[in-house]
């Protein structure tokens, strides 16, 4: 091979190097990242935040352990920043006054209520392409192939993708594409979030939200 075949044939190699979804197993990846404002989180975590761009998971032991509380930081910041979100299926209709008192600015909040798990992550889709800063999607399971085109999706608009699934054994097994996957469950009286998956670094361990 002559030089400068193989000055070509590096050049892919070089741009895959530069790609910011390539991790290197000595190094910390760098991610682009919207601060979850959990500081205990945010510390361990590449980017010190919700990557952007990609889609995350939150499995929770049971309905109202503290999911909410983790992801409000995230809508304060980009509501108030004039940002649209949304709130697909969520297992509860959210209290207006509760959100407002946590500094949500309701006008640039969407809850979208489809019947059927297809209309959800359609609905999820749409508004991820529409540059919504972060969607939240609340389903039981989902498919692999469904979980990609959430992940394009927030690449497209460069939005956050969360999806949010009861912490059963089967959804606890599947591995899936999400760039972060956290658990959250409550114990002695608060709320503690486990990193499953980080995309970027090994899982860190188990941290206890901010009151």
């Amino acid at each position: 091979m002559t030089p400068a075949t193989q000055t070509q044939a590096a050049l892919p190699l070089q741009a895959l190097l530069r790609d910011r979804r390539l991790w290197r197993g000595d190094s910390v990846a760098p991610v682009r990242a919207q601060a979850s404002e959990h500081p205990a989180l945010d510390a361990v975590l590449p980017g010190q935040g919700w990557p952007l761009g990609a889609l995350s998971e939150i499995l929770y032991a049971r309905s109202g352990v503290g999911e909410l509380s983790l992801v409000l930081p995230l809508l304060r910041q980009l509501t108030r920043a004039g940002t649209p979100v949304a709130m697909i299926r969520p297992a509860h209709l959210p209290y207006a006054p509760a959100l407002a008192a946590a500094g949500v600015a309701l006008p640039q909040l969407l809850v979208v209520t489809p019947q059927t798990d297809t209309d959800a992550l359609w609905s999820a889709e749409q508004l991820l392409h529409a540059g919504a800063g972060a969607v939240l999607l609340w389903l039981e399971r989902i498919e692999l192939t469904a979980s990609r085109r959430l992940q394009l999706a927030a690449e497209a608009g460069d939005g956050i993708a969360l999806l949010l699934r009861p912490a059963t054994p089967a959804n606890l097994a599947q591995g899936g594409i999400a760039a972060l996957r956290l658990q959250i469950e409550r114990r002695h009286g608060q709320s503690q979030v486990q990193v499953l998956k980080c995309r970027g670094m090994r899982p860190p361990g188990r941290y206890a939200l901010s009151a």
